[in-house]
């Protein structure tokens, strides 16, 4: 079996660890048959990803953080190779959820000596997301993080905390199973394949990767009071039953605001749009877990 890893150099706090010859080591001492590919630019590696698989790579496996995971799995869609994960960024969603090592050795170890199994692919805009998606917020958040200079989760907290005393919510109409189903205001909505944001941020806890559906969240507005008990919910894995959010399952919604909104793609800012069709292609990746 071979094995491709595809190594984001950018990601990561720990700018110290010498990451290719700690994969070589370690898949070494798997008696891995590998190889080691670096990104270069914004990307690549779905580019890699998609040669990888066409060169024969069983496994082919995104180091970096979610948005390297992403295009890795884009590129791989469609193909007979598997994803495999190397967590290496700030909050690691798909990586979490399905339950890899997050140090390098452990997941380097269970990447080599895999079990395989299929996962859901969501797509918003027609753009592919393995863990979540969604309007409002926490794009904004994923926009201002982005220019923040710095990564990890302290810089995440101080921009959300920054922002959140400037965001307004957008008005918006929800349609569900070809049927308008509500107006609301849009602070957070979010389409959840996987349970998590990522850093064990629980926005969806009843989302099962497997199911064929989206659990989507819908959070219209958020004072002082109920932004703390959405926060905790979020750590503990409670929101669903907190009362903060409102939940629905789906496997296609389409989404009208008034006004542009911002999007994300598993925590990565897209663009400000007014129409968004979420939907779902039940099993459509395989995973090396």
């Amino acid at each position: 079996m071979r094995i491709c890893f595809i190594l984001n150099p950018a990601s990561g706090t720990n700018r110290t660890q010498d990451v290719p010859a700690l994969l070589t080591r370690y898949a070494t001492e798997a008696g891995a048959d590998f190889a080691i590919w670096p990104t270069e630019f914004a990307g690549h590696a779905e580019e890699l990803a998609q040669q990888a698989a066409a060169e024969g790579f069983r496994v082919v496996v995104a180091v970096g953080g979610d948005g390297t995971v992403n295009e890795v799995g884009r590129g791989l869609l469609g193909t007979r190779a598997a994803l495999g994960v190397v967590p290496r960024g700030s909050g690691n969603g798909l990586a979490r959820h399905l339950k890899i090592p997050l140090d390098i050795a452990g997941a380097v170890h269970r990447a080599c000596q895999p079990t395989f199994q299929r996962i859901d692919v969501g797509y918003l805009n027609g753009r592919p997301f393995f863990c979540t998606a969604g309007l409002g917020f926490d794009a904004h958040v994923s926009k201002m993080f982005a220019q923040a200079g710095t990564r990890g989760l302290s810089t995440y907290v101080k921009v959300a905390l920054r922002e959140y005393r400037h965001f307004q919510p957008t008005p918006v109409q929800v349609t569900l199973h070809g049927q308008k189903l509500f107006d609301t205001s849009c602070y957070v909505l979010a389409f959840a394949n996987a349970a998590q944001y990522g850093n064990n941020a629980y926005i969806a806890p009843r989302a099962n990767i497997q199911d064929g559906l989206l659990d989507v969240c819908i959070i219209d507005g958020l004072s002082l009071t109920r932004a703390v008990r959405v926060g905790v919910g979020l750590a503990l894995g409670t929101l669903a039953t907190s009362g903060q959010a409102v939940y629905h399952t789906s496997r296609h919604i389409l989404v009208r605001s008034a006004t542009p909104i911002g999007y994300h793609i598993d925590g990565d800012y897209i663009e400000d749009a007014t129409a968004f069709e979420a939907k779902l292609t039940p099993l459509a990746l395989e995973v090396a877990v």
